[in-house]
Parts: structure tokens; sequence; C-alpha cells
């Protein structure tokens, strides 16, 4: 039970690092060339797979891409439906 809490403490931490990376790699977008500086091509390889799910969805307005928000948003979602179901099954 011990290990179990303890893992999923483990994953919250990484879905939170995983969210504050997206931010950073959205926040590249304001800078000429971040993007294929040595940090956006390392960003861009961890992030653009979980982006391009949401890019696929009509998240422009406006000239903005809220991808990254939807994103964030669905991350946090998955993690407090796995939270409550892994501490659900515990308690």
């Amino acid at each position: 039970m011990i290990v179990l809490l303890r893992l999923l403490t483990l994953v919250n931490r990484l879905a939170e690092l995983y969210s504050v990376l997206l931010v950073v790699y959205a926040l590249l977008s304001w800078f000429p060339g971040a993007y294929q500086s040595a940090l956006g091509k390392f960003l861009g390889r961890i992030c653009e797979p979980f982006l391009d799910l949401f890019r696929r969805l009509p998240l422009q307005f406006g000239g903005i891409d809220f991808s990254v928000m939807a994103a964030i948003i669905a991350l946090n979602f998955i993690m407090r439906i796995l939270n409550q179901l892994i501490l659900s099954m515990i308690y």
C-alpha cells in the first residue's frame, strides 16, 4: 500500500514536471529561432507527440494556439481521475 502511494506521488510529480515543460515549450514561440536551439529540439521531441493529439482539434482563435492549454487541462484531468481511482482502491 505504501509503495503504491509512493508510486502515485512519483507519477503526480512527473505530470507536474511535464506540464511545466509544456509551458516552457510554448514560451519558446516568443523567441525567434528558439525551436531550433538544443533546448527547443529536446522539448520538441518530448512535447510534440502529446501536443499533436490536441492540434487536430480546432483550438486556434485569433492566431493564438490553445493546444498547450488543452493538453495541460487534459493531463490534469487524467491525473485527477487516476488519483481518485487508486486512492479508492486503497482506502
